[in-house]
């Protein structure tokens, strides 16, 4: 059931009468339920997939420039090529607050380019998820909605945000913390088939940023891939091309530009990662087991 009238949706008090004293929610209060999500990169892609999927009205906010690197699975070029389609799902990029509305009509994801998160005082989102990844907080506060979440190092749980979401690798990954920060960034990329640094590819200068492979390609170590201002930029170890970033990318020298996936198998090219899946799992979690409680709260 799509819901026209965005009063009813973002109306706490109307969600509230629905829930009562209820811990769970149901699936038409789910679909009556707005979620802010800020950023549209990978894991935040991974992350509004799931919440899409799962019958959330869902919205997008990115910068203007976003350096996506696994392009094929984040719904942040819509910013430069008006829609993107992941698995089935497809953002498209809208200039007014007011098309929001209209677009969830077309059983799509609205995005809007917004670095300075001015959308949640249009939409007055149930939830506001914080997925830039940015490693520190980008000015979003515990007041922003009633359950704000943050993922990763940057936010302290009960100070910034209601839930803070590990987004390190390892045993403790999308695991949900209500006191404290996550992890702090290690700056080591996760590893497959024995490679984590070593998939990275960097830009060894400031400069343009120029393609030679593109994502889905397979290469061997030693063979260029990209180039900046001239520069070549070679494979490490053999596989597939996983993600690059755009062409023609202003890059800065150490900038991730590129991932190299040894396993080789093109189909993950096009496919969300098993850390954004699991993210994607943690957040829905963390709505459906918080913000009964958070709505609560507000009512009284």
């Amino acid at each position: 059931m799509i819901i026209k009238n965005w009063v009813r949706l973002v109306s706490v008090k109307h969600v509230y009468k629905f829930i009562g004293k209820k811990d769970l929610l149901t699936y038409e209060e789910i679909a009556q339920t707005g979620v802010l999500i800020r950023g549209a990169g990978e894991m935040a892609s991974g992350i509004a997939h799931r919440l899409f999927k799962s019958g959330f009205k869902v919205c997008l906010t990115e910068i203007s420039r976003p350096l996506a690197v696994r392009r094929l699975v984040s719904f942040c070029e819509a910013v430069y090529d008006r829609e993107k389609t992941v698995e089935g799902v497809t953002a498209l990029r809208v200039a007014k607050q007011s098309e929001i509305f209209s677009v969830w009509q077309e059983g799509k994801i609205p995005l809007l380019v917004d670095s300075e998160n001015n959308t949640k005082d249009f939409l007055k989102p149930h939830v506001l998820i914080d997925a830039i990844l940015a490693k520190r907080n980008m000015g979003t506060k515990i007041t922003d909605a009633p359950l704000v979440v943050g993922l990763g190092p940057g936010f302290k749980a009960g100070k910034d945000v209601h839930v803070v979401i590990e987004t390190n690798r390892g045993h403790n990954l999308g695991r949900l913390i209500f006191e404290g920060e996550a992890e702090p960034n290690t700056g080591v990329p996760g590893i497959i088939a024995g490679y984590g640094l070593e998939r990275v590819i960097r830009a060894p200068r400031d400069g343009k940023f120029k393609l030679l492979k593109d994502i889905g390609d397979m290469v061997v170590a030693g063979e260029t891939v990209a180039q900046v201002e001239g520069e070549p930029i070679r494979a490490n170890i053999s596989g597939v091309i996983r993600g690059l970033l755009r062409d023609g990318t202003k890059v800065t020298k150490g900038l991730k530009a590129g991932d190299i996936d040894p396993r080789g198998d093109r189909s993950y090219c096009t496919k969300i990662s098993e850390k954004a899946r699991a993210l994607g799992g943690s957040v829905l979690e963390a709505i459906l087991s918080q913000l009964p409680e958070r709505l609560r709260e507000e009512k009284e």
